[in-house]
């Protein structure tokens, strides 16, 4: 089999492609970056030149894939835009395929303080932070309490979800998530 030869930005996305093709087919733990260098045809070096781990390369695999379907729409009704961005974040992240290679990106973060910092900084902070605007929104709309501390809805929004895709590996259902937002909202809706 003779390999094309490619550079820039058609090798760095033939080798996140076979990153996430060779995480599905063996998990993470048997993942390396010499089966994926010698998949796509190039040496561990072209690899190690691009990302200084394992870790890192899967992080910019996964967020390939996702950095567009994860924004917020603004209907008007903070609970059904909650529901939607949250339907497909873990449609994507936690589902078939990539729910098992996500969570051991979550795990490796725990050893590896350069991909914990990557994961916080390029993911769970900026998707934080749309979720903490679109509540701001909706609380200067007059659909939430204007008490309500909107940092800690974040937390108490996203701990179950991440409880059940990290702790109890129970299934994060949309039927799941609803009850989440049901429960969060019955405490952050305006006083009457």
């Amino acid at each position: 089999m003779t390999i094309a030869r490619r550079s820039g930005p058609d090798l760095t996305e033939a080798i996140m492609r076979t990153t996430l093709e060779l995480g599905r087919e063996l998990g993470y733990a048997k993942l390396s970056i010499e089966a994926i260098a010698a998949r796509c045809g190039v040496g561990k070096h072209t690899v190690y030149r691009r990302w200084s781990s394992k870790g890192a390369l899967l992080l910019d695999s996964l967020l390939s894939l996702s950095e567009s379907a994860l924004d917020y729409p603004d209907t008007g009704d903070v609970v059904a835009d909650l529901r939607r961005q949250i339907y497909e974040a873990v449609d994507l992240l936690a589902g078939a395929p990539r729910g098992p290679l996500f969570r051991a990106l979550i795990g490796e973060a725990q050893r590896d303080p350069g991909v914990a910092a990557a994961l916080n900084e390029r993911f769970i902070v900026p998707q934080a932070d749309k979720t903490v605007a679109r509540l701001e929104a909706a609380r200067d709309q007059g659909q939430l309490s204007p008490h309500f501390d909107l940092d800690l809805a974040m937390a108490i929004l996203s701990g179950p979800l991440y409880f059940r895709l990290l702790i109890t590996q129970e299934p994060l259902t949309h039927e799941y998530i609803d009850r989440v937002l049901d429960a969060l909202f019955a405490g952050m809706g305006p006083r009457v």
